[in-house]
């Protein structure tokens, strides 16, 4: 069995990779062969059970697309994109990678004339103000940023192609993924990992907005079991609403805070410093703050239950357990 993974370089795309050369497995059957893509040649992970192709390409071209399906994968996960804050940025830029770059994709797959299972990364920027308490399944998609936007439309789109036969797409809505490893990114919401991740280095962390500010937030470990269960999940289960908002857990800043007090102690929490930034606070203020993710969690995607959790899951996977 074939595997495409696109945007294999990025943090998420590290982390299933790695996961999936550890079991190769995936829906139960075991992957022959893997082909990592993205705009720099990803590294392959180690030792890894089926052949490995590292492919650098750009997207945005239709001539990319189209070669990434020369030997007809069976699984495709789709996780590159332009993150938020350059999203909004680089209008041209955001669009030409986030949107056109997706269309392409559906598009190549849709000429290779086979119907394979498609899992594509969303996100819960598709939500835009004002918002009730709790967001549920019937909440209108109004995204107030330019990558919010891009993503409704890709949602649209993978609803449509699924529709039509030419794959078997499943889109997950990613909460902000947190506590992210390594170092800070473009992403107006990087600041939720910094202000935990680097004071778990004991290094200084700003924190850009009010400690009010509430969010949605899941592990990277919780992110990566969200898409080999997409891989797996029964299609006909889903229906024709393919979008799925993933699980995840409701927190303010100060619960974080909070948390990494209690996770790791006080002094930690002393190496946050408070700068607010308003066009940070702009573009957060306009995101979902909870969710009903009922349906997702039916169908059987979990995450974790409290914000200690989550840092402790980091302290595990990124620290060997220990600070």
């Amino acid at each position: 069995m074939k595997v495409l993974v696109i945007g294999a370089a990025g943090m998420l795309g590290r982390k299933f990779v790695e996961k999936l050369a550890k079991t190769g497995l995936l829906a139960r059957r075991k992957v022959s062969r893997l082909t990592m893509a993205d705009v720099v040649a990803p590294a392959a992970p180690a030792d890894p059970p089926f052949e490995v192709d590292a492919v650098a390409c750009d997207l945005s071209t239709p001539e990319a697309a189209t070669s990434l399906m020369a030997n007809r994968p069976e699984f495709i996960f789709h996780l590159a994109a332009i993150v938020s804050g350059e999203a909004e940025a680089d209008f041209e830029k955001g669009y030409r990678i986030n949107l056109d770059g997706t269309r392409y994709l559906f598009e190549a797959v849709r000429r290779a004339g086979y119907s394979p299972r498609l899992v594509f990364t969303s996100s819960i920027a598709v939500f835009g103000a004002p918002f009730p308490e709790v967001i549920g399944e019937e909440f209108f998609e109004t995204p107030l940023t330019s990558y919010g936007t891009q993503k409704a439309i890709d949602e649209l789109l993978l609803a449509d192609y699924t529709r039509r036969g030419f794959f078997d797409g499943i889109g997950i809505r990613l909460p902000t993924i947190c506590v992210r490893p390594g170092k800070p990114n473009l992403a107006a919401s990087g600041f939720y990992s910094n202000i935990i991740r680097e004071p778990l280095k004991g290094e200084p962390a700003v924190l850009p907005v009010p400690e009010d500010v509430r969010h949605w937030f899941a592990s990277p470990r919780s992110a990566v079991n969200f898409l080999f269960h997409a891989a797996e999940i029964d299609g006909t289960a889903v229906g024709p609403r393919r979008n799925l908002t993933m699980p995840g857990l409701s927190a303010t800043v100060g619960e974080m805070i909070e948390s990494l007090g209690r996770v790791a102690g006080p002094d930690r929490v002393k190496l946050i410093r408070r700068e607010r930034d308003p066009v940070i606070e702009r573009i957060v203020g306009g995101w979902a703050r909870n969710f009903d993710a009922s349906r997702a969690i039916s169908l059987g995607f979990q995450a974790e239950k409290n914000f200690d959790e989550i840092i402790r899951v980091h302290i595990e996977d990124e620290h060997g357990g220990t600070i």
